[in-house]
């Protein structure tokens, strides 16, 4: 942390007294360095790695610059616009957000898919200050006369490097080129590479570059290891691991392998719930929300939980499929020792992983403890995930009445069970086009439906490039020879 205050970076005072309320009195590096250029109107390349402050680095600035500048919005035609790669990172900028906001008066809208299009097309159209958005449901609103981008002041690129591994920076490209060519324009990413050099020349002017860490280096209070064992010990370790106190998130390579693992869980009396994208947006929220409570204990992920998603005290860290590139790896691992915590990270290696998990530790800049175990009874256990262990019973989520219709005119009802290996899947190609159905987004809408039993939705929204539906892939868009989820396989 720096040693100076918010206030002697310039930020206005209505703004770092939210922060003080919020225990944050003291710049993180990335936020040292980069406020000085971005709340002068610079436009400004940062990178920091994940759980490094970024957020607030790029939200102080915009929310100050809007302040200054004084203007209301215009129906349709937002101020401000940033732009993430998934929904959840979305509502977790919002969530940052909106203090900010409130104290300057100013309004703001999330906007993407998965959900009914009718109250975010509302909302732009009674005027809004800031748009936080997923690239493919903000270009279906614009293509359809809902918005238009020409009064954007200042605009917002998170994970820069993440929107491009998933193929959403043709759709970042368009919408930038709607916004005025003199805007404010700030990019954050925890990796800087080519494709976001592409990005950098066309729409920054003279930006200023800020790298507070190393590109690979991972957390100082994060312990690596790497336990060798068999595959059919693998759930059995599982279970030991997320029985012990504490949050713990574990990764699988497949959103059918989260399902599966997280059943496998709950069964086993670890109260567990899933993320990926084949659940719809209530889905989401509701197991998301589970884990912040502490209702559930364990959440289990693909990758679209390793960027942006932050909950406090995550202890551990399980890599029960190895990811195939280093980048994922450091972005998964992220999700523990944040803000100066401590954390353990651990991945689970098959004697035919073995290759795969030494060049991914060595791409990543870590020298892990590896260790051979020969099932659930192994003492490192205990080391790792210290702790009496506890299974108290698994989540289960009340069934929602089956509907006969469309609900509320906006798609399908996102509590409704579609046939494994289809839908939700499907649905992720067509979004990172921005093109939907009629231009709606299948999925339900928040609040329409009960929710169902864990992990059994569906839904569209912001998603991955056509063709690969049900493929196992990495953030970083790599395949491995193990690619396939071990817990996918009706283990």
């Amino acid at each position: 942390m720096s040693t100076k205050s918010f206030a002697d970076f310039g930020v206005p005072t209505v703004l770092s007294s939210v922060l003080a309320e919020r225990g944050i009195t003291s710049p993180t590096p990335i936020q040292a360095a980069t406020l000085p250029d971005s709340l002068d109107g610079r436009d400004v390349l940062g990178r920091g790695r994940t759980g490094s402050g970024k957020t607030y680095a790029f939200l102080i600035p915009l929310v100050a610059r809007l302040v200054a500048s004084g203007r209301r919005p215009r129906k349709g035609a937002p101020r401000a616009l940033i732009l993430a790669p998934t929904r959840e990172l979305v509502g977790q900028i919002e969530e940052a957000l909106v203090p900010l906001a409130k104290a300057a008066n100013l309004s703001t809208r999330t906007v993407f898919g998965g959900v009914g299009q009718n109250p975010q097309v509302q909302a732009l159209r009674q005027g809004v200050d800031v748009v936080i958005a997923c690239p493919g449901r903000l270009e279906d609103l614009i293509n359809q006369g809902h918005c238009t981008l020409g009064d954007i002041e200042v605009t917002v690129l998170d994970e820069a490097d993440h929107m491009a591994d998933l193929g959403f920076l043709p759709g970042v490209r368009r919408l930038l080129e709607k916004t005025p060519p003199k805007s404010q324009r700030l990019l954050f990413s925890a990796t800087l590479d080519k494709a976001i050099d592409v990005l950098v020349k066309r729409f920054l002017n003279n930006p200023v570059t800020h790298q507070a860490d190393s590109a690979q280096s991972p957390v100082a209070t994060m312990t690596h290891h790497v336990l060798h064992l068999q595959r059919d010990h693998q759930v059995p370790v599982l279970v030991d691991l997320t029985s012990a106190p504490g949050r713990t998130v574990v990764f699988t390579r497949t959103k059918y392998g989260a399902k599966a693992l997280a059943r496998q869980l709950n069964k086993s009396g670890v109260p567990s719930v899933e993320l990926h994208g084949n659940l719809s947006q209530n889905a989401r929220t509701r197991n998301m929300e589970a884990f912040h409570e502490g209702r559930a204990t364990t959440l289990v992920a693909t990758d679209i939980a390793a960027r942006g998603i932050h909950v406090d005290d995550v202890s551990l860290v399980v890599h029960a499929d190895p990811p195939a590139e280093h980048k994922a790896y450091l972005h998964r691992s992220g999700r523990t020792a944040r803000a100066g915590n401590e954390g353990s990270v651990i991945t689970l290696m098959t004697d035919d992983q073995v290759k795969d998990v030494r060049d991914l530790t060595r791409a990543a800049g870590i020298k892990p403890t590896i260790t051979r175990i020969d099932g659930a009874a192994h003492p490192v256990l205990k080391k790792l995930a210290p702790g009496d262990r506890s299974t108290p019973g698994g989540i289960e989520f009340e069934q929602p009445q089956q509907s006969s219709g469309k609900s509320g005119g906006q798609g399908k009802s996102g509590g409704r069970r579609r046939r494994s290996g289809g839908g939700a899947g499907q649905g992720e190609a067509r979004a990172a086009s921005g093109q939907s159905r009629g231009g709606q987004s299948r999925g339900g809408q928040g609040g329409q439906s009960q929710p169902r039993k864990q992990g059994s939705g569906s839904g569209g929204g912001n998603r991955k490039p056509a063709g690969r539906s049900g493929a196992a892939r990495t953030s970083g868009g790599g395949r491995s020879s193990h690619s396939a989820s071990s817990f996918s396989r009706g283990r």
